[in-house]
């Protein structure tokens, strides 16, 4: 069964990646928080502690569906100097596979892997410049084709409905959106 994995590095940014993670379930998505140290507990950018689901050695990436960046920093820069996570990523985007990233990671993680075309992307302001291949916008969520980037932690719900809808049906998403309260 395919299943999603959700990335986790010291410094994470805790909104993107629990937000994320609760819009997915909320839509009966099987999401898997993976930490890429040695151990599963992970501490945000905010001190807040999470124990992840996995470690990066026990996912296997022939049954992913969406491989999900959160931001934060440092936790995105640590996730973009994750050898063996980027070499996932690629493995995974050259497959046709769906990535995600949010806030800095789409600027520290996604630009360290090699696209077939210029995708249209957004990112937290100031890091546009790791991304000189992208078409740069300035919306909140952008999804170009197997691409979906958000911009930040305001942004964490829409970011993590947007995957949802590519997952599932955009009325799904807009029943979970619903459901929170989102307008």
């Amino acid at each position: 069964m395919r299943k999603s994995f959700l990335f986790l590095a010291d410094g994470f940014e805790e909104v993107e990646a629990l937000g994320v993670v609760d819009v997915l379930r909320r839509g009966t998505i099987e999401v898997k928080t993976v930490s890429i140290s040695d151990k599963k507990e992970v501490t945000g950018a905010h001190g807040v502690p999470v124990v992840a689901d996995l470690l990066l050695s026990d996912v296997k990436e022939e049954e992913a569906e969406f491989l999900i960046c959160p931001g934060g920093m440092p936790g995105a820069k640590n996730l973009g100097d994750c050898t063996a996570l980027v070499q996932m990523i690629q493995k995974h985007f050259d497959k046709g596979g769906y990535v995600a990233a949010i806030c800095a990671a789409p600027a520290l993680v996604l630009s360290k892997i090699k696209m077939n075309k210029r995708y249209t992307m957004t990112c937290y302001p100031g890091f546009e410049e790791y991304l000189p291949e992208a078409e740069m916008q300035p919306h909140g969520v952008v999804v170009d084709g197997n691409v979906i980037t958000g911009k930040g932690p305001a942004y964490a719900f829409k970011f993590g409905l947007a995957i949802l809808e590519q997952l599932t049906s955009k009325k799904v998403a807009e029943e979970v959106a619903a459901g929170m309260l989102l307008d």
